[in-house]
């Protein structure tokens, strides 16, 4: 027996810093929100940030903040103004009508329907597979030099990638590390001439191929020390000391729930803005209307907690206005 559905004005899928700040605005703007808090398949509650210990440049907090604390403060602040929170993974969307239906998972199976969506779901960065990946993320392993590359000032730090991200955070990493050892399995690179030419050029930057990561090592305090790699052409084996891993082989938006039925870009992220609605003032609106997208799900360039937080408020005050007319 289907449940029943449970209605909203305004529904937010994903709940870091995008769902939570837009969950804040809408609330205020007395529209109180369902915000959905994905399980498993979009990433934790939270997003990216509920698995990030130190944060230190997120504005107002001079002294730094753990990323769950700032997280559940944004969480609280949300539930302060009226937000409602539903805990379970999103398995289908309907847009093609009115009001939007959403299914999911949770302790039980739901259905919510709403007059307008904000989708923050978010992106996940990709990962080479390695369980110490997953042990050590956040103890040196990381996939965003702009976010943590000041914990490694004056250490030295390699880059995994062989594509334009790579690129760009190996550079980046210079500006503050000892020495950044790019590492790529492949004699080619990927990336474009000119990101690879300013990357060969960077005294502090070394080209390591063709290797493959076997496996990252650490230290007695379950810090990364080491990887070790293998020449994927001669099957030489060898450990290169480190302090920080920093993975450079792009991101994958959570977009695959609106396949067909909202405007896509060539990378998977959602179309917002004039290129999706075109005449449309509204930044975050989505090739759907009334659909509007907040945060990494439609941002592959910053990527940061604070440009998502902003791209919340933004998609909030569009839906509102959406709502009014």
């Amino acid at each position: 027996m289907a449940p029943d559905a449970q209605h909203a004005r305004i529904a937010i899928i994903g709940s870091g810093c995008a769902g939570l700040t837009a969950a804040i605005y809408a609330a205020r703007a007395a529209l109180p929100p369902v915000v959905i808090e994905g399980m498993a398949a979009g990433g934790p509650p939270g997003g990216q940030l509920s698995l990030t210990s130190d944060v230190e440049n997120y504005p107002g907090f001079p002294r730094g903040i753990l990323g769950p604390e700032l997280m559940a403060q944004m969480r609280e602040q949300a539930e302060r103004f009226g937000s409602q929170f539903l805990v379970g993974d999103v398995t289908r969307v309907d847009l093609s009508r009115r009001p939007f239906s959403i299914e999911g998972e949770g302790l039980d199976p739901f259905v919510l329907t709403c007059d307008a969506l904000i989708v923050a779901t978010g992106a996940k960065p990709r990962k080479l597979g390695l369980p110490s990946e997953e042990r050590l993320w956040g103890r040196g392993v990381t996939a965003c030099a702009t976010c943590d590359g000041m914990f490694y000032k004056g250490e030295d730090v390699v880059v995994i990638g062989g594509g334009d991200t790579a690129m760009e955070e190996a550079t980046y990493l210079t500006k503050m590390c000892r020495k950044v050892t790019l590492i790529h399995r492949r004699d080619e690179f990927r990336a474009s001439r000119i990101m690879l030419d300013r990357a060969r050029a960077n005294p502090t930057i070394e080209l390591l191929v063709p290797y493959g990561v076997e496996e990252i090592l650490a230290d007695e305090h379950d810090q990364v020390r080491a990887v070790r790699l293998k020449n994927t052409r001669t099957g030489e084996v060898r450990e290169l000391e480190t302090k920080g891993f920093f993975l450079g082989i792009g991101h994958e938006p959570n977009t695959g729930l609106f396949a067909g039925q909202l405007k896509l870009d060539d990378e998977g992220y959602l179309v917002a803005g004039p290129a999706a609605a075109p005449g449309t003032k509204a930044a975050t609106a989505t090739s759907v209307p009334g659909v509007f997208a907040a945060g990494d799900v439609a941002d592959h360039v910053y990527r940061q907690a604070v440009t998502a937080a902003g791209s919340g408020c933004q998609a909030a005050i569009d839906a509102e206005r959406f709502l009014s007319h």
